[in-house]
């Protein structure tokens, strides 16, 4: 007996509707800091640098981080993952897209409801299931807290080389450098000069942190930043290498540039700039070397860089600027 045609145009509808939302989905900008905010600033890692006249407006918050935010501290860039992790994804996410599968398969979430009804008992039974995790959440997060220990020494930030904001703070191991020293632990943040040199390290820096990048030179980048951005970077390359791609870079030109905060912290000295920068951003399939695609060949971005006493300036964060 021939079937109806109506479950297979449900079905296209369906696989339509998926291959619409991987479409949608953005592209991913492959080059250094192209995926979002990274690194570490010491203290001031979860506050947004001030604005420049090279990018006047909002950057985009730093989202990965060895550096740990403060107790009680607000940062609407995490806050948004968070919400994206609670509500867009896992459990509730796949109970809402079985829900949606199964109305469009002409089944619902009640296994024969239709219309109106089967909509009522799906907006129902997510709002049962929402209103039943946020309590489970509640709870364990009460327990975690009431039976966390206080935070032990510089672990997080092993391979950061900045300090760790504990540390700033006071505390058994303050002031500890997790490469070795000690950053004067409890000191304030104190603004610092910039120099006309400091300027051209920043511009060589952004030149060949680029070019290493595109050349997938990790041992030039374990020059130029600090071990915290080299393993981001090796995370992005790693990511490139299982996709059979290479994103090569090349013609890094800075078109503007000024400071937008200098300040020290014990010994070590920190520097974000913001840059404005032309490229040739291009990305090869790695197997037969044909171009896939090209990225974007201009760039706003804050760039923070961190020395210690008589060191060179090592990239230490990057930020998305607008």
């Amino acid at each position: 007996m021939a079937s109806s045609p109506a479950p297979r145009r449900r079905v296209v509808t369906l696989l339509a509707l998926a291959a619409s939302l991987a479409l949608a989905a953005p592209a991913v900008d492959a080059r250094p800091g192209g995926g979002g905010g990274m690194g570490s600033r010491g203290s001031k890692t979860f506050s947004a640098p001030p604005s420049t006249p090279t990018s006047p407006g909002a950057m985009a918050p730093i989202q990965r981080s060895q550096t740990s935010p403060s107790p009680g501290f607000n940062n609407p860039g995490m806050a948004a993952q968070n919400r994206g992790s609670r509500f867009g994804g896992g459990f509730l996410g796949g109970m809402l897209g079985a829900g949606l599968i199964g109305a469009l398969l002409g089944a619902g979430l009640s296994g024969g409801l239709g219309g109106i009804g089967s909509f009522i008992g799906l907006i129902f039974q997510i709002g049962l299931i929402a209103l039943l995790v946020m309590l489970a959440v509640r709870f364990f997060r009460r327990r975690s807290e009431g039976n966390q220990p206080a935070m032990a020494g510089n672990t997080p930030h092993a391979r950061s080389g900045l300090p760790p904001q504990g540390g700033l703070q006071g505390g058994p191991n303050a002031g500890m450098n997790p490469m070795g020293g000690s950053y004067g632990g409890g000191a304030r943040p104190q603004p610092v000069q910039v120099q006309p040199d400091d300027f051209q390290a920043f511009e060589r820096s952004l030149q060949e942190i680029q070019g290493a990048y595109g050349r997938e030179d990790v041992a030039a980048l374990r020059r130029l930043a600090t071990p915290e951005m080299v393993g981001y970077f090796e995370e992005d390359l790693r990511a490139n290498a299982a996709r059979g791609v290479v994103n090569r870079i090349s013609d890094v030109k800075l078109l503007q540039g000024d400071l937008s905060e200098a300040w020290r912290e014990g010994p070590v000295e920190f520097a974000t700039v913001a840059m404005r920068f032309s490229l040739r951003d291009e990305v090869f399939e790695r197997s037969t070397n044909r171009h896939v695609e090209n990225g974007p060949q201009e760039a706003k971005e804050f760039w923070t860089f961190v020395r210690e006493p008589g060191g060179p300036w090592l990239l230490s964060a990057i930020q998305q600027g607008r």
